[in-house]
């Protein structure tokens, strides 16, 4: 069950961790384990939704390298979504801007992942829908 500090939900088959105002050492083993539910759950992509956090500190980004290098180690990837110009000052200092890929907004991460399909019809033979 994923700390109530980082929801984690599936957004269109992709599961999707929302941080709070501030990540710090004093929550970053909630965002840990909040990054490997959802890499649980997901098909390789997971976003970290950063659009309301405006600090980060060095436990945060470790919380976050962790989950990308065993997303990577896994074939996957972490997107983060980032606004705040204190974090993204922070990531770009750290040169972490250059190792996990982040967007400005949740819908072009999402676009990044790869398409969430359902699982085919069986229960009726290829080229058989309906007429209309």
């Amino acid at each position: 069950m994923s700390d109530a500090r980082f929801p984690v939900e599936m957004v269109r088959g992709v599961p999707v961790v929302t941080a709070p105002e501030e990540i710090d050492i004093t929550n970053a083993a909630g965002l840990r384990a909040a990054l490997v539910e959802a890499a649980g759950r997901g098909r390789g992509a997971l976003v970290v939704d950063m659009t309301r956090t405006q600090f980060c500190d060095t436990a945060g980004l470790h919380a976050l390298v962790g989950a990308h290098k065993r997303a990577q180690g896994e074939g996957g990837q972490v997107l983060l979504v980032m606004r705040g110009a204190a974090v993204l000052r922070i990531f770009a200092i750290t040169g972490l801007d250059n190792v996990i890929p982040h967007f400005t907004s949740l819908e072009q991460a999402l676009a990044q992942t790869p398409a969430a399909t359902p699982p085919e019809d069986q229960s009726q033979p290829p080229g058989m829908g309906t007429v209309p």
